[in-house]
């Protein structure tokens, strides 16, 4: 039958060239040629792609469904890690800017310029105490030490022999706590004055004069002179005059 079959004259459709698609038979199932070749163009496509998927690993680089390279490290925008730095509204609403100008954050100093107002005590915050509207708040100078007292003063007493202000002395002190310390000024004043010129002990008089009544008392410029004549023996080492003067 094999052989005659293929003597038998073609039919009409066939003489036409073969206008009808011609069809395989693959499992049973007819499937027309022209499947069968894109399928074999897709499955090199794909055999192609993983291959230089594979050969740009080690480089670093990936390749992605639509084909272009993307770099190891590199977060797509589209990515969950992506979405979490991108500042764009998550709604696809709006032009990426910062909420209220920057200002909207948490902890932040708000725009610049801006001015706030004074904010009113609530008066049923359990915090809230009655005597903290009464409250006065004073700045707290500790009296100087020994020690304090000689380092402050001396720079103020040798910029005085420079001015010749005693009032810019007396202001300075009074801005000080010197405690029990005040008689020590006259002595320190007179200690300096010794080591230095006629005209810085005539200052230095002219100066304790003017502290005698606003900074120190009577009292306590008798007894830093007092001290002066106690300590009179180690003033000779550094001034050998100073008994004369």
């Amino acid at each position: 039958e094999l052989e005659n079959l293929s003597d038998v004259p073609f039919s009409g459709d066939e003489e036409n060239g073969g206008s009808e698609e011609r069809k395989t038979e693959i499992n049973g199932n007819w499937i027309p040629a022209t499947s069968i070749t894109e399928a074999k163009i897709n499955a090199k496509a794909k055999r192609r792609l993983r291959k230089n998927s594979s050969r740009d690993s080690g480089r670093g680089d990936s390749v992605s469904e639509n084909g272009e390279t993307l770099k190891i490290g590199v977060v797509v925008p589209t990515s969950p890690k992506g979405k979490l730095l991108d500042r764009r509204s998550r709604s696809g609403k709006g032009r990426g800017l910062p909420k209220k100008g920057g200002a909207g954050g948490k902890g932040v100093w708000g725009t610049p310029g801006q001015v706030y107002d004074v904010e009113e005590v609530d008066i049923k915050d359990p915090n809230y105490d009655d005597d903290q509207e009464n409250c006065v708040y004073e700045t707290v100078v500790l009296p100087l030490d020994e020690r304090a007292f000689e380092k402050t003063l001396t720079p103020i007493i040798q910029e005085y022999f420079e001015h010749g202000d005693t009032n810019e002395v007396s202001e300075m002190l009074k801005g000080l706590n010197l405690g029990e310390m005040k008689y020590s000024v006259p002595v320190l004043a007179v200690s300096l004055a010794l080591e230095g010129k006629a005209s810085h002990r005539e200052m230095t008089s002219k100066l304790i004069s003017d502290l005698c009544g606003t900074v120190v008392s009577k009292t306590d410029v008798e007894k830093s002179f007092d001290r002066l004549l106690k300590e009179l023996p180690e003033l000779v080492l550094d001034s050998p005059k100073a008994p004369q003067v």
